[in-house]
């Protein structure tokens, strides 16, 4: 089984003894950056939905995004991954083909370096990748200063409206998820369902957003509102963010029209929300990224306004929101 995983994943160039060890021996050129994350079959996705290929793919994207939002590089992955007794061999053949286009197309030079297999009940999987900064310090939550320039690179509510379309067209009465429309939804509904199954975010702009002297960044994966709350209050400002703004650089995305309450309480997009000096706003921001708001000390509290009036942070929260038969 490991031999045939294995065998569909390139290897990475930083990793000086990749998978087949008790563990993999990298030689970064700096400071690390490490994050953890878990999907679990269920909450996190429905295998319904999700082909092996897909699934692969999302695990790798959303991490690299984590990575990408502290202004580093991608350099490795590992992979812990329990399925049930039954699963085929093939299934975690997909995944790991879908792991390693990801790698290739988002993060080029990064690979899966190491990780573990079991059974368990339901298919889960816990994905840690790591990161190096190159000379650079990390670039935090918690350096927005008044005077920045709010900016967002990558979708924008895109993966929130996909799971809408997912649970509304191919799920039953109970919310219990099924495949049997899919085939016509994708076909129908291209770009919504990519954003969902397989987020494609802007990984090489991280770094480059580091470079141009972003204060702040943050990934985007439970709703821009979210985020730019615990962003805020990371930071100890107020994020005023433009109705107007948002309609001009994300009311149209891949040919499909996007409200903004879409932009603002869909989750899962995984793009970056920046802040950028004013100087970097009046040179240019880094190709990629658009000014959304503006960055303003905080009075009583730290908080995200929309338009002047005060903003609910809305999306997903694992603790709280409980989608359709979950």
């Amino acid at each position: 089984m490991l031999a045939r995983v294995l065998a569909r994943l390139a290897p990475a160039p930083a990793a000086l003894l990749g998978p087949g060890d008790d563990c993999a021996v990298l030689r970064p050129s700096g400071e690390l950056v490490v994050t953890t994350d878990t999907m679990i079959e269920g909450p996190d996705f429905r295998a319904a939905w999700h082909g092996g290929f897909d699934l692969g793919w999302k695990l790798a994207a959303t991490n690299l995004s984590d990575v990408a939002a502290m202004g580093a590089r991608p350099i490795g992955l590992t992979l812990a991954l329990a399925v049930p007794r039954d699963t085929p061999v093939a299934l975690l053949e997909e995944i790991a083909s879908g792991m390693n286009a990801a790698c290739c197309e988002l993060a080029p030079g990064c690979g899966v370096i190491g990780g573990d297999l079991g059974t368990a009940p339901v298919l889960t999987a816990a994905v840690t990748a790591l990161g190096e900064l190159a000379g650079r310090p990390a670039v935090t939550r918690a350096g927005a200063r008044a005077g920045d320039v709010v900016a967002y690179a990558g979708d924008l509510g895109l993966a929130g409206m996909g799971l809408s379309l997912l649970f509304a067209e191919a799920a039953d009465a109970d919310g219990t998820a099924h495949a049997r429309t899919l085939p016509a939804l994708r076909a129908a509904h291209p770009e919504i369902l990519a954003a969902q199954l397989a987020p494609a975010p802007p990984i090489e702009l991280g770094a480059v957003a580091a470079a141009a002297g972003a204060t702040a960044m943050m990934d985007v994966s439970d709703s821009l509102s979210i985020d730019a709350d615990r962003l805020a209050r990371a930071s100890g400002v107020r994020l005023e963010l433009d109705r107007a703004w948002l309609e001009r650089g994300f009311g149209l995305q891949r040919g499909v029209e996007v409200p903004v309450p879409a932009m603002l309480t869909g989750g899962e997009d995984h793009g970056l929300l920046a802040t950028f000096p004013a100087a970097v706003q009046a040179a240019g921001l880094p190709g990629g990224f658009v000014a959304i708001g503006r960055v303003v000390a905080a009075t009583e509290r730290s908080e995200v306004t929309l338009d002047g009036a005060p903003l609910q942070p809305t999306g997903w929260d694992p603790y709280v929101v409980r989608w359709p038969g979950a």
